[in-house]
């Protein structure tokens, strides 16, 4: 298939999704539409978080920050502003604050990268709570002006799909392609003209524009929010695991994690909590084992391999159990022995 037909074939499917999406409130009960209002949410943060980190190879786990700051920013506005108006503040503020931090922090990579921008994440959590109690005298707000159901769904809708198209678009851009020459090989990128600095800044404030329009609109849904709630590094570390199971370099692995981590959420995490983190780390740990390109990877010869190797394995641990192997050995010892005497 060429670049043009990969192109249209993707953004079918994304309309396909959209249009099943936008049906969904009028037949679906309330627990399957928040369900799909979460999923819709982490859409909309992993595929924002893979465009950026995933093509860098910068692992970031600032989106609790972001979608902090646009949550807070949209309590705060939203009885002066439209809900429109309201978002967008929440997006350009989290936007800024990610350039500073960018420019600040994205000098770094690896273990050093990810460290810091957790540590500024608690640094902004720990500051508005310090700022609410000495200033406000309370921590927390409460949220008196709050959009109907439908409006919340449609807007969360609308954020996973541009930000699904953004994507689609800026992985065949030049700036998409820089980002992808900075994650293969920062040095040579820069060798050939890239401004890796300002590429870096410009993919990390999107990708916290994105959290932060969503954090803006998903805060009502909650009537009252605190620092706790809203800069819950867990949003972080789950958008981060959910890119990555389902592959942080592809475009379609989010969004297919998505919606296996809020079915595993909604199901499993109310009722035993337990073993939905339990979920999380073996997905984790099986995905880094036997699946390193994520859930997007998976084809039909990725299960003939593992149908091969297990056969392999069962094989091998047969003979141990029957004492084949170890006759095999001690064959192979006395041809050896036979071939050095002769």
């Amino acid at each position: 298939m060429t670049s043009r037909q990969y192109l249209i074939r993707d953004l079918l499917v994304l309309f396909g999704l959209t249009g099943w999406a936008l049906a969904l409130p009028g037949f679906a009960s309330e627990f399957a539409v928040s369900m799909a209002l979460t999923c819709l949410m982490y859409i909309a943060l992993s595929s924002s978080w893979a465009l950026f980190c995933g093509t860098t190879r910068y692992l970031s786990l600032a989106t609790s920050a972001f979608f902090g700051i646009g949550a807070y920013t949209s309590a705060i506005l939203l009885e002066q502003l439209s809900w429109v108006q309201a978002i967008a503040m929440g997006s350009l503020i989290a936007a800024a604050v990610a350039v500073v931090m960018g420019a600040a922090v994205l000098h770094l990579r690896g273990t050093y990268f990810a460290v810091l921008t957790f540590g500024m994440t608690e640094l902004i959590r720990h500051a508005i709570s310090y700022f609410e109690k000495s200033v406000t005298g309370t921590v927390g707000r409460v949220l008196m002006v709050v959009p109907d159901r439908d409006t919340i769904y449609l807007t969360v809708l609308a954020l996973a799909v541009i930000t699904v198209a953004l994507s689609i678009t800026i992985r065949r851009t030049r700036f998409g392609l820089a980002m992808l020459g900075i994650g293969a090989d920062e040095q040579r990128a820069q060798t050939l003209g890239v401004n890796t600095r300002w590429v870096k800044v410009a993919g990390f404030a999107l990708t916290a524009a994105v959290a932060g329009a969503v954090g803006a609109a998903m805060s009502v849904r909650w009537t009252y929010i605190d620092p706790h709630t809203v800069f819950n590094p867990f949003i972080g570390f789950q958008t981060v695991l959910i890119a990555l199971i389902g592959g942080a370099a592809t475009l379609w692995g989010p969004l297919i994690a998505a919606i296996v981590f809020s079915v595993l959420a909604e199901t499993l995490r109310l009722q035993v909590p337990q073993i939905y983190m339990m979920s999380l780390g073996l997905l984790l740990i099986l995905s880094v084992l036997y699946l390193p390109g994520g859930l997007a990877s998976l084809r039909t010869e990725t299960f003939r391999g593992w149908r091969d190797g297990a056969k392999a394995w069962w094989t091998e641990t047969r003979d141990d159990w029957s004492g084949e192997t170890k006759r095999r050995k001690q064959l192979d010892k006395s041809l050896r022995e036979r071939r050095d005497v002769f």
